[in-house]
């Protein structure tokens, strides 16, 4: 296992004595499973660094940028919020919103929304005027997702709770019952066309209408499995992905799937397991597994296309597609690229330095990586 969390025993989210722990925010790897070390390329993408960026760091966080309308937003555990041009990495503004945050940002280019300690919620305009403050349930460690004017919160108790983007007032909120033992990670909410994709702990991945969070249909793409509750963890990872009229994800020790978004039957699924999330274009489905391969699989039939095992242990991101190529992030902060043909790794970056554990953004030709040191970095093809 490249991760692990904190494990949340019987439901309370704290480490608790007995109660196995994994971390993914560990920076060290894992004594048992080195990482593998960086292999020679013999070919070279043309991929170049436009503008890096400093935020500050996210600790024991994960705080994915948010692209829109041609800017970046990104925030920090210290409490800072950026907003950045896509184009310069240019400081637009930056605000100190006076607490500790544990997750952001959520931007749908009219409101930023962050969440601060003990689930602080806090939305402000696109100039950075703070527009209101809620309280979540629990705490929060997935980014804010903004759609149709909602607001939506994931919070650690296996809760979605949505709010008015203008006011803060709650409209709904959907709950299910969380396992014994669940990851403490930060899926993703993914909004198209007036319904949120949701994952849960225990591998439940939901459609709920954004109007009322009204179930349109669920999904298994984990199955717990085996005889230990630690062998039966089985939670969504990373964010779902919608594609035209496929939505695809991926679970820690459970497969890798897509659904029709329509009706949530199964277009196919592959045994896989993942803590972080999956890509998709036109052709394939991207994904890390927890060993560190990184993985391509056909979109209309769910075949192998070519599996990557040179970065063994890297502690892998979340792949973007890029262009011809698939880039990930690693534990030591390079960003590896590989081609969409064969898997051949054909480049490499570094970022500075610290994990890259957020799902990386693509917008106008750029791919955003957020690193746990604080930095953010433009990439382009040349």
């Amino acid at each position: 296992m490249r991760f692990t969390s904190l494990l949340c025993c019987a439901g309370v989210i704290v480490a608790l004595t007995g109660c196995s722990s994994l971390n993914p925010f560990a920076k060290k790897p894992n004594p048992k499973t080195q990482p593998a070390p960086l292999v020679e390329l013999k070919s070279d993408a043309r991929v170049r660094t436009v503008w890096s960026a400093s935020i500050g760091k996210a600790d024991k966080y994960v705080f994915t940028p948010a692209l829109v309308d041609g800017n970046v937003y990104v925030a920090s555990e210290n409490g800072r919020i950026s907003k950045l041009d896509l184009a310069t990495g240019r400081s637009l503004w930056r605000i100190d919103t006076d607490t500790g945050l544990t997750a952001g940002v959520g931007s749908d280019g009219r409101t930023v929304v962050v969440v601060g300690e003990k689930g602080v919620i806090l939305a402000y305009d696109s100039e950075g005027k703070q527009r209101w403050k809620a309280q979540a349930t629990s705490e929060v460690l997935s980014a804010p997702a903004i759609g149709l004017g909602v607001v939506l919160i994931r919070s650690m108790d296996n809760r979605v709770t949505a709010y008015d983007a203008d006011t803060g007032d709650r409209k709904w909120t959907v709950q299910r019952t969380a396992p014994p033992l669940s990851l403490r990670t930060a899926p993703g909410i993914t909004i198209s066309d007036g319904t949120a994709y949701v994952g849960f702990a225990g591998g439940r991945m939901l459609a709920l209408m954004l109007t009322n969070g009204a179930p349109r249909w669920e999904v298994a793409v984990g199955d717990p499995r085996g005889v230990t509750e630690l062998e039966r963890i089985a939670d969504i990872s990373g964010t779902p992905v919608v594609s035209g009229r496929d939505v695809c994800a991926v679970a820690y020790q459970g497969r890798v799937a897509c659904f029709d978004t329509a009706s949530g039957s199964a277009r196919w699924a592959a045994g896989l397991s993942s803590d972080g999330g999956v890509a998709v274009d036109e052709r394939n489905v991207y994904v890390a597994d927890e060993k560190g391969g990184v993985n391509a699989f056909s979109r209309m039939g769910g075949t192998s296309v070519w599996r990557n095992a040179q970065m063994t242990n890297r502690r892998l991101s979340t792949p973007v597609s890029f262009n011809d190529a698939v880039a990930t992030g690693d534990f030591e902060g390079y960003i590896h690229f590989l081609s969409k043909e064969d898997g051949v790794l054909i480049g490499r970056i570094k970022t500075g330095g610290g994990a890259i554990i957020a799902r990386p953004q693509m917008a106008d030709g750029f791919a955003i990586f957020q690193t746990q040191s604080g930095s953010v970095v433009a990439v382009a093809a040349e």
